[in-house]
């Protein structure tokens, strides 16, 4: 069944270095990995917007205003 939740995803730290390595510097996260940003060193948080998403209307607010 769908319910239209994003759901947490693993690998938070890798996506952001990985991310920022290739200069990406808005990311859209899910609400339920906050709290894994938030305990990712300030140099690696730096620089970053980051968006946190609980549901696909979140993310389409993001990405089409």
């Amino acid at each position: 069944m769908l319910t239209c939740q994003v759901l947490p995803v693993g690998g938070i730290r890798e996506k952001v270095i990985a991310a920022r390595r290739v200069g990406i510097t808005e990311l859209i996260l899910p609400d339920a990995n906050r709290r894994d940003f938030d305990k990712l060193p300030e140099h690696i948080r730096a620089g970053m917007t980051v968006h946190f998403a609980r549901r696909y209307q979140d993310v389409a607010e993001v990405v089409f205003g």
